[in-house]
């Protein structure tokens, strides 16, 4: 019965490789997220989407400068 042998040791390694993959994504979430809209406190990562999202959301307002 080599298949059956073949079979449990596949199913052994996927185990293993899907083992490692596992994780949260919430720390390299929080790590990304740096720039805080001032507003409505809308975390984004660069200087760019909130320009971008003050156009979109506060466009009454004017953004904030570039200077952190």
């Amino acid at each position: 019965m080599t298949r059956g042998k073949q079979k449990i040791e596949a199913q052994r390694k996927n185990a293993e490789k899907n083992q490692k993959s596992k994780g949260s994504q919430f720390e390299a979430r929080a790590v990304a997220l740096k720039v805080i809209c001032p507003i409505c406190k809308a975390q984004l990562a660069n200087q760019n989407q909130l320009g971008d999202h003050y156009s979109s959301k506060h466009p009454k307002e004017k953004p904030p400068s570039n200077s952190e």
